[in-house]
């Protein structure tokens, strides 16, 4: 990076010129700071909570040229995932997820026993195990050594390192060559897109295709889902800007899918320049929703910090009112979205009894910042809450109609965002 000296009346400093992480461009625009936090997925041991814990900048930019938001790298990938938190697996709704994936693109894409499938951060197989009951050849991408292991146990073939070119050259001089190449919610987690979209390339076949899925920042700006930032995201993307990014690399998006997960997501298609697939008419649809709804506008973005502030003020009410009612409040999830959501309103144990979390990884540890127990899910029969603070809002509905039992001593549920909402189990409809 370069980097210019200011001085003044206390001496001279060093500013680096922070630029753009796929185009270049020198980075001078805010999208939000939401202040110091710790990294989303580092839960502590109960023997480590008197340790210092590492607090970084979620300083997130927005690139004026490409619109690309994005956090500066100030943790390293090999930090994050040496051992992760996350499985897949333990999300039903997501597991569903993925075999309606599989069931759409085995026919469309003619996938078979002559195929190949790489999933890059395929996490603990909750995909793949779909082709691989299919009898269709797979190979997963996983850095994460605690989750790949859970997938090499299903019988799912996996490396576990971290994808980019030179893995991608490594593949392909070892003959494997891919049909389809499948990325959900990696793309944001890599700080050098512009050599993991190389290795993508490089490892599709002439006529092969690449999907990708990743929250879109329309709808992370229209519901202030300020929470989906954290520094194990790295980047956010519209269709503006994944096409900017496919261009550099000789790939073009021919279709393209909206979805509903994690509050809104993107799932596009790449194949080369060359290959003839025809463009789908959602490409130009979405394009041009995107340009209305403001995504190639600069002060569409820096206007979002007003957004996450007014967000975050208005669960503070509503927390502080129910305290001071005398209410019990526990969580449910323990997700990295909650972590950014906790130490940005700076929710801890005066506010939050403990979380519950279905993931046995979490049980006994510690949310990083904030300190709050995380226990089983029985855990909450035991305590009876008054309200169930849902952090994974995203799943609202799959932990709702799974946790309905808390209406019956009276409790309720409190959903954050798009906005901060009451759910009474007792008045939905079965």
């Amino acid at each position: 990076m370069d980097a210019r000296s200011d001085s003044g009346q206390f001496g001279a400093r060093t500013v680096l010129e922070r630029r753009c992480r796929l185009c270049t461009a020198p980075l001078h625009h805010t999208f939000v700071d939401l202040g110091m936090s710790p990294p989303c997925e580092s839960f502590l041991a109960a023997d480590t909570l008197d340790n210092m814990e590492s607090y970084y900048p979620l300083h997130a930019f927005v690139c004026e040229d490409c619109f690309l938001v994005q956090l500066p790298e100030h943790v390293s990938p090999q930090t994050i995932f040496e051992e992760y938190a996350y499985f897949s697996s333990y999300s039903d709704s997501w597991v569903a997820h993925a075999k309606r994936y599989c069931d759409t693109v085995v026919p469309r894409f003619s996938l078979g026993p002559a195929s190949l499938v790489v999933e890059l951060a395929s996490n603990d197989g909750y995909l793949l195990q779909h082709l691989l009951a299919d009898g269709i050849p797979i190979l997963g991408v996983e850095p994460a050594l605690n989750v790949a292991q859970t997938a090499i146990d299903k019988g799912i073939p996996t490396i576990t390192q971290f994808f980019g070119s030179p893995l991608a050259r490594e593949m392909v001089s070892n003959g494997d060559q891919a049909d389809l190449i499948i990325g959900n919610n990696v793309l944001a987690q890599v700080p050098d897109l512009n050599d993991f979209v190389a290795g993508m390339a490089l490892l599709l076949k002439p006529y092969g295709v690449i999907t990708l899925e990743f929250p879109h920042i329309a709808k992370l700006i229209a519901e202030g889902q300020y929470d989906t930032i954290y520094h194990e995201h790295f980047s956010y993307f519209s269709l503006l800007t994944i096409e900017i990014l496919a261009a550099r690399h000789g790939l073009k998006v021919f279709d393209v899918d909206q979805l509903p997960t994690h509050g809104g997501s993107l799932r596009v298609y790449l194949a080369h320049v060359g290959n003839p697939v025809a463009c789908e008419p959602s490409v130009d649809q979405l394009r041009d929703q995107e340009r209305a709804a403001g995504l190639g506008v600069l002060e569409t973005y820096t206007a979002f910090c007003l957004a996450a502030r007014k967000s975050k003020k208005d669960l503070l009410s509503l927390l502080i009112a129910l305290k001071n009612a005398g209410k019990s409040i526990c969580a449910y999830g323990a997700p990295g979205k909650g972590n950014t959501l906790l130490n940005y309103c700076a929710i801890g144990t005066d506010f939050i009894d403990f979380a519950v979390d279905r993931n046995p990884y979490k049980h006994g540890r510690f949310t990083p910042g904030m300190h709050i127990p995380i226990r089983p899910v029985e855990a909450l029969a035991q305590a009876r809450p008054d309200y169930v603070l849902i952090l994974p809002w995203n799943l609202k509905a799959e932990i709702v109609a799974q946790m309905k039992s808390i209406g019956d001593w009276g409790g309720k549920f409190i959903v954050p965002i798009p906005q901060v909402a009451e759910i009474d189990p007792k008045e939905l409809v079965s």
